[in-house]
């Protein structure tokens, strides 16, 4: 993997700092030379075993692959080097979403349509991110009230945790543009620790639940103290990026 690909992550941005710590002593065993699979695997809390994209036997699904053999394939890049990092920081979530895979994959065969439970687990996967919010807050991110959202309830985003969980969604992020959209999964808990959020969520995550598709959309720059253009309220004016509810 090029170094310098992940010498353009700014570790300083709010939202990278539940991943700062794994990531820079893995971005460090990289620029040393080794790959990304051998960097990820130096660090004591990878719960199992990364190996290079080749090793995924061909016509294999890469779920069932890493259900039936506690191992990672792996390619050299951010998204994989940020799926790396979630399994590190998230342990019991990724190994849940890979049991929820597993079981639609044994029920319903490898197909060209994924079908509602495993397109859900995906875009987890993918683009979510975990919020933990005052209840205003969340109703007016779901009936996408955005002058509510940023504006009049801003002072609440003091009471609030957000916690970006998709490794595209992360990976996107490195080269950040005001239309990143996540997919907002409510916490039902204080996030006090990740090690904490990750034992509720890998708990709470069912077939039926994501299959439902409970998820908010939410543009991750308009955040408070995200971004320091959303302090300029005109920032949210903008009715291409902060679209209305239908």
């Amino acid at each position: 993997m090029p170094a310098s690909a992940l010498q353009q992550i700014n570790w300083e941005r709010p939202w990278l700092e539940p991943w700062r710590e794994p990531g820079q002593r893995v971005a460090q065993t990289v620029a040393a030379g080794a790959t990304l699979p051998e960097a990820l695997n130096r660090e004591p809390a990878a719960p199992l075993r990364f190996v290079p994209q080749s090793a995924l036997p061909p016509g294999e699904a890469y779920e069932r692959y890493i259900f039936n053999s506690g191992q990672c394939p792996t390619r050299e890049g951010l998204h994989d080097f940020f799926n790396g990092l979630c399994w590190m920081r998230f342990p019991h979530t990724k190994k849940k979403l890979n049991l929820l895979q597993a079981h639609e994959i044994a029920a319903a065969g490898v197909t060209p349509l994924r079908g509602p439970v495993r397109d859900a687990l995906t875009l987890f996967d993918e683009n979510a991110a975990l919020l933990s919010a005052p209840q205003p807050l969340w109703d007016a991110l779901v009936a996408k009230d955005w002058n509510a959202l940023f504006v009049g309830l801003r002072p609440l985003w003091r009471q609030a945790s957000l916690v970006l969980f998709g490794h595209a969604l992360l990976e996107k992020l490195v080269y950040p543009r005001k239309p990143i959209t996540a997919h907002v999964y409510r916490a039902q808990v204080a996030i006090n620790s990740i090690a904490e959020l990750d034992a509720w969520l890998a708990a709470d995550l069912s077939a039926d639940k994501l299959a439902a598709k409970p998820f908010a959309p939410l543009p991750v720059l308009g955040v408070p103290a995200w971004w320091a253009e959303n302090e300029n309220l005109s920032f949210y004016d903008d009715s291409v990026v902060f679209r209305p509810r239908r």
